[in-house]
Parts: structure tokens; sequence; C-alpha cells
């Protein structure tokens, strides 16, 4: 099942003003070079993914190989990922309730 995500409702669909120039972002600018840089990484990406579903299936016997560790790190045994839309959420009531 899919994890709950925090969902923020505005009082009467305003933001509060303390926070306003905290919450707006500078919008960002992507030159020719960046749209074609990414187009190449998410293209060559999709390649990888179609070898490695080939591979699966048994189409072909070359291509990439995915990587798995031997002996993996006994210090990472219970490493658990952070959820970093999470950890924002959480960042975002914090700063709203030292506001306050």
């Amino acid at each position: 099942s899919p994890a709950q995500k925090l969902v923020f409702n505005r009082v009467n669909g305003k933001r509060p003003p303390v926070l306003l120039h905290q919450l707006s972002a500078p919008e960002e600018c992507y030159t020719l070079a960046h749209e074609e840089n990414v187009r190449f990484v998410y293209e060559a990406w999709q390649q990888v993914e179609q070898q490695l579903d080939g591979s699966r299936s048994g189409e072909s016997a070359c291509g990439p190989v995915q990587y798995v560790e031997k002996t993996p790190n006994p210090g990472l045994k219970n490493f658990v990922p952070i959820d970093l839309e999470e950890w924002w959420a959480q960042q975002f009531l914090a700063k709203i309730e030292n506001c306050s």
C-alpha cells in the first residue's frame, strides 16, 4: 500500500504573510544545453531499462548487468532510506510552529 502523504490546507485559501517570502522559489531558467543533457540521460536510461528487461526474459545474452552486492556491509544492515517528502513536511511544520 502507498505511504500516506501530508496534505496542507490553507486557512481561508491564504498563506500566512510571514512564510510567503520563504515559500516562493525563484523561477528556474533552463538552457538549451540543460534540456539536451536531460533528454540524453533520459533516453539512455530508457534504453538501459529496455535492455535489462530483455536480458531478464532471455532475449539477449549480452547487455547491461545489474550490480548486486555479494557481501553486504554489516554497518548498513538496519539502513532505512529517508522519505525526503516526509522530512520536508516535518521541517515545514516545525517552521510554522516556531513562527506562532
